[in-house]
């Protein structure tokens, strides 16, 4: 109260319009302070009328600059009352107490105190409230420096991943104030000023000296953090001398930063790189990605127990894990949630292209020579050829775009489902038949390894390397050409070998394999458990492919026994099964029977729930959601158990 230069008062407001521009008496002071009109203020709470403390308060610092007020600090930077009368020397919290005191005193408390919560600012290390108080520092007219930045943007001068983020970026750069860049901490770089014994104040250059003799000394601030941040491009290259390193590395070509700091630091640098380098900006391309937050979506923090020590991680489940764990949640602009389980399953995937890739390595895959001619390459070949070029031209779409996490889905699934998961089981039979056709396979498959393992080094760099540079004898996978299409020999095109028709094949004799699976399984049968089984294959592509199909589903020759008890139909071949002795007919029927029954309860409950319609105007959202899901699953499970009871062999 000992700074109020003015009580202002909304202009529309009825109850005070005739006291604008009057002057009212200040308790406990000798002055009297003006009434002011301000859209400010709101009407509506308290008495509709505040006081202005120009110097203790942002939004009162304004409303004075609005209307001309005087700014009068009344305490120190140790919050210590200066203002002379009865209350010089408190400290600030004294203060309060002895100035309610006083009012009181003078009959001026009209009403009892009453709770009223706001926010009070605190100190985010040692927890004490903060006085905004006004003083001098130094500052940074940022209006040209803010222009410029946000033409390189709007000019195309500089590129903004993803484009959406541009809006939030012009919000910033756009309604920037100047900035205090003067901090009162003990370390920083120092304020380059210097105060000379008459009163001399000498702001010193990058190319000027600073002022020596008796009673000279540098200002004690330091800068603000993101000012020194700021100058990150250029300084750490040898600016301001014209340095080898500065001429060939800046610009640099693109940044990779979060969201959360666009405007303390991109937008700094921009500022600064475009000033002290004659307008060229420091990049031409900020890519922002997510802020990481736990597995449930919230931020990190000491204070909630969910912060996370990386390299607590990274010594259980290694650097590769944790790196693709976060490449494949780096959505542009958007958070990424991270669980242990999340590096857990990355953790897998690397063991998964160690130990397949080692054993490629065991069975003879190699690099050496070009590919074979294309009339020499079997189905399954041609199929991993071709993906493998698709795959090249898709990864290198996501690189250009920044989109790290659908490239690193993209690199998972070729890599797990189709190179380690198909190609390599589907070759194991050609490698154990000999002859010229293994001989393909293997050539054909170090090639795939080699693009693959280049295509994921960026990512999972650690295992890559030592798998690469055993396979090729290279020096380094860093120094490596980027993947690019693979051609082969006899079959020419533009992108690179492509084969549409083997594609279709593979993808069929895929979905053989996996239904019989998938009945396998329901039925009970052990992943090793052999089954005979007559395969009808005439007449398709797959003929060729039934060493394969036999092996992968552990299938036995028919034999003369043989007496076909279930029969899978699937994309134009016929599987037949014989289950007799392998499973208990009775007891699968009776399984099944409970399932289906269990299923079907299920969907009428969940039914009823959605038909109910003063349940769905009560329920949240998400729970509705969760019954749909629960009902479209009941549909599936009865859908699948029918299927399972109506191939089962009479009991």
């Amino acid at each position: 109260m000992l700074g109020d230069t003015a009580v202002a008062v909304h202009p529309e407001d009825e109850r005070y319009k005739h006291l604008v521009g009057r002057l009212v008496k200040l308790p406990l002071t000798d002055r009297s302070i003006p009434v002011v009109a301000d859209e400010h203020v709101d009407p509506e709470f308290g008495t509709g009328a505040v006081k202005v403390t120009p110097a203790h308060d942002p939004n009162d610092f304004e409303i004075g600059r609005r209307h001309d007020l005087p700014a009068i600090a009344v305490m120190d930077e140790h919050a210590v009352i200066t203002a002379h009368g009865p209350f010089q020397g408190l400290d600030r919290l004294e203060a309060r107490s002895a100035i309610v005191a006083a009012l009181r005193a003078e009959g001026r408390i009209v009403a009892e105190k009453r709770p009223y919560t706001h926010s009070v600012g605190h100190c985010s290390r040692c927890r004490t409230t903060i006085e905004p108080r006004l003083s001098m520092q130094w500052w940074v007219k940022v209006g040209p420096l803010a222009k410029a930045a946000g033409d390189a943007v709007r000019d195309g001068k500089v590129k903004i991943h993803p484009q959406e983020m541009e809006k939030r970026y012009f919000d910033w750069v756009d309604n920037l104030h100047d900035w205090c860049i003067s901090r009162q901490l003990w370390w920083g770089h120092r304020i380059p000023v210097w105060y000379g014994p008459n009163g001399e104040v000498v702001c010193v250059g990058p190319d000027d000296e600073a002022p020596t003799g008796e009673g000279w000394h540098q200002d004690t601030d330091v800068l603000d953090t993101w000012f020194s941040s700021g100058l990150w491009p250029f300084s750490t290259l040898g600016w301001p001398e014209q340095t080898e390193s500065l001429a060939k590395f800046y610009p640099n070509s693109v940044l990779v930063t979060g969201y959360d700091i666009l405007f303390f630091w991109v937008a700094r640098m921009m500022m600064f790189g475009l000033y002290a380098m004659d307008g060229t900006p420091p990049f031409h391309t900020i890519a922002l990605h997510g802020m990481v937050r736990d597995q449930f979506g919230k931020k990190m923090s000491k204070s909630f127990g969910n912060a996370v020590n990386p390299l607590d991680w990274m010594d259980k489940y290694g650097s590769d894990a944790l790196r693709f764990t976060l490449a494949r949640g780096a959505n542009p602009g958007v958070d990424v949630p991270i669980g242990e389980d999340w590096v857990q399953g990355s953790r897998n995937f690397a063991n998964k292209i160690w130990n397949a890739t080692r054993f490629a390595l065991m069975n003879g895959a190699t690099v050496e020579g070009p590919l074979p001619d294309a009339s020499k390459l079997s189905p399954t070949d041609r199929w991993i050829l071709s993906r493998l070029n698709s795959v090249v031209a898709e990864v290198d779409a996501y690189y250009d775009d920044y989109q790290f996490a659908k490239l690193s889905d993209a690199l998972f699934h070729f890599a797990w489902d189709e190179v380690f998961d198909w190609y390599v089981e589907l070759s194991k039979t050609t490698f154990q038949a000999g002859g010229e056709p293994a001989e393909v396979s293997k050539r054909v498959l170090g090639e795939v390894l080699d693009v693959t393992l280049r295509l994921l080094h960026p990512v999972v760099p650690f295992v890559t390397e030592t798998l690469w540079t055993t396979l090729t004898g290279g020096e380094s996978v860093v120094i490596a050409d980027w993947p690019a299409a693979v051609s082969v020999p006899g079959a020419d095109a533009p992108g690179g070998f492509r084969d549409a028709d083997a594609e279709r094949e593979i993808e069929t004799l895929q979905s053989v394999i996996t239904e019989v699976r998938r009945f396998r399984a329901d039925q009970g049968l052990q992943p090793g458990q052999r089954v005979p089984a007559r395969l009808t294959l005439d007449g398709t592509a797959l003929a060729l492919h039934e060493p394969a199909v036999r092996q992968l589903l552990r299938l036995q020759p028919e034999g003369d026994s043989f007496s076909a008890t279930a029969t899978l139909p699937v994309a134009g071949v016929e599987v037949a099964l014989d289950l007799s002795g392998v499973i208990d007919v009775a007891a699968e029927r009776k399984r099944l029977a409970k399932d289906l029954a269990a299923a079907e309860k299920e969907q009428a409950q969940a039914t009823a729930k959605l038909g109910n319609e003063a349940f769905l105007a009560k329920a949240p959202d998400h729970v509705v959601d969760k019954i749909r899901t629960r009902l479209a699953k009941a549909e599936d499970d009865i859908v699948r158990i029918k299927a399972q009871l109506d191939r089962l062999p009479e009991a």
